[in-house]
């Protein structure tokens, strides 16, 4: 089955995780694939992050494979032509005087960038389309008092609004994660933000071995394609960071960041919130999903019952991502 009959929907614009922050030093050079396009992710000497089409304007050297970063620009390997973060080029060493479409406007796709939450993030749209709205800071990945995050990752094929429609299939908590029955819990869509929260109880094996029905809850907001932060309180309290960035249409890269209060390396509750987060990521949670995400195709319109939950009030609201034309029709048979 070919990819384009799975995924009748382009890419979605929105911002989107490139790396992580720490991990991107000054003076650092990096060839990336996203958004169907081959790119170049760098930082200035005075830390400032960059991302760029990949291939240099002057005759197509691939500027993420042996660039270079001097000063505030990156510089091509091929004849070392300079490239502001804003895709202007700024020096052509051996020229008398550079072309002058280079002082009226970027030659090469630049990418808006801005780092938050420990994240770069770029901005896509298919449009070149400035950014419509902003990254959310979220607190628990700015504040002192939590512990230093934990990452995972994974790569596959599928794209941004099936994982992101999953958390609304109230149905397939029980019969893929084995879980309890989830509630609905209230919704508020807000323009491109949408909130929810749900709670009920769960039963869980304490660290004794004893089973005890606990409170729990669940609070998500999705702010945009690309972003979603998700508290979850039980036994311990978990702040996860949900990060889908299209590598193609058809063909995604999730990360999972978490982080929890930092009450000490070896505490009861350190050993609880490392417990919950291999639940989260192992086969009870994400992976029990991956092998279904990867191998799925999209119903634009599904059969439905009255116990699938809100799936067809999240299409409605993610449809204001895709363009005109990149939307298969949202209709379904209930």
């Amino acid at each position: 089955m070919a990819m384009l009959q799975r995924f009748p929907m382009g890419i979605p614009f929105g911002w989107y995780f490139v790396a992580y922050s720490d991990e991107l030093a000054a003076g650092d050079v990096r060839p990336v694939h996203y958004f169907g396009r081959d790119q170049v992710l760098f930082r200035t000497e005075e830390g400032e992050a960059g991302l760029l089409d990949a291939y240099c304007p002057h005759l197509g050297a691939h500027m993420g494979h042996g660039g270079r970063v001097e000063g505030g620009n990156l510089r091509c390997p091929f004849h070392s032509w300079a490239f502001r973060p804003d895709g202007f080029c700024v020096d052509i060493p051996y020229a008398k005087a550079i072309p002058p479409i280079t002082k009226r406007e970027p030659v090469v796709r630049a990418y808006p960038v801005t780092e938050k939450n420990g994240v770069v993030w770029a901005w896509y749209h298919p449009d070149r389309i400035a950014p419509m709205f902003d990254v959310i800071e979220h607190a628990p990945f700015t504040e002192a008092g939590w512990a230093a995050p934990i990452r995972r990752e994974w790569s596959f094929a599928s794209n941004p609004q099936e994982i992101a429609e999953n958390g609304v299939d109230l149905a397939h908590f029980e019969y893929v994660h084995k879980m309890e029955a989830v509630p609905e819990g209230t919704t508020v869509y807000d323009g491109h933000v949408r909130r929810s929260e749900a709670q009920g109880q769960r039963t869980v094996r304490m660290p004794d071995g004893v089973e005890k029905v606990i409170p729990s809850s669940v609070q998500t907001i999705q702010n945009g394609a690309g972003q979603k932060f998700t508290q979850l309180r039980g036994v311990v309290t978990l702040s996860l960071m949900v990060l889908a960035t299209p590598v193609e249409a058809d063909q995604v890269e999730l990360r999972f960041c978490f982080t929890y209060p930092d009450t000490g390396e070896g505490s009861p509750e350190h050993k609880a919130a490392l417990a919950a987060i291999a639940n989260t990521c192992g086969q009870s949670g994400v992976e029990g999903d991956i092998p279904i995400w990867a191998h799925k195709i999209h119903r634009a319109r599904p059969l439905l019952c009255d116990g699938d939950g809100p799936i067809l009030r999240f299409r409605r609201y993610f449809e204001q991502f895709y363009v005109d034309g990149d939307t298969p029709r949202q209709m379904a048979v209930v």
